[in-house]
This record gives C-alpha cells, structure tokens and sequence, in this order.
C-alpha cells in the first residue's frame, strides 16, 4: 500500500485558522516533522490546501522513529575491523 510522507518545511505561524487546521488534521504540528498517511484523494485535497508548507514524497512503505534517526546518522568516516586486545 503507497504512502505519502509529509515533512513540514514552513511553520504555519501568522496563517488562517483553517491552513492551521488542514495541518493538524494532517498530523502536523513542529517544522521538520514527518508523517506517513495513506495515499487517498481526501488527503491529496489537504496537501493541495498547504502545497507550499510541505515537501510531500509518494513511498511504498512507512518508517518507524528508529528507522528515520537511523537514516540521518552520518558516515563515521572509518571502521573498526578488528579491537586490540589487551596487553599482558
């Protein structure tokens, strides 16, 4: 089943209550937040409402938490093959 992955880019400060309101509805409310929600022509209507917000990407299955915070961490730039062992 496709999902939308919504991640809000613009904060909704100084916008009308009903913008407000089409983001909460959605399951938004901090900037650079991401939700998933099912892909459906009532919340395309909704993105459409708040196109300029958010940046909406069509995915084939949602992440958990631990999987989004897994994906931001950065290359450690070496690897540890093997550890010394103890000197006698």
């Amino acid at each position: 089943m496709p999902y939308f992955r919504i991640t809000l880019l613009r904060s909704a400060i100084g916008l009308p209550a009903r913008t407000t309101g089409v983001l909460h509805a959605l399951g938004l409310k901090k900037r650079m937040t991401t939700v998933y929600q099912p892909v459906s022509r009532d919340i395309a209507g909704m993105i459409m409402k708040v196109k300029e917000l958010v940046d909406v990407q069509e995915v084939e299955e949602r992440r958990t938490k631990a999987e989004m915070k897994e994906l931001r961490r950065p290359d450690p730039g070496f690897y540890i093959e093997k550890r010394a062992s103890a000197a006698p």
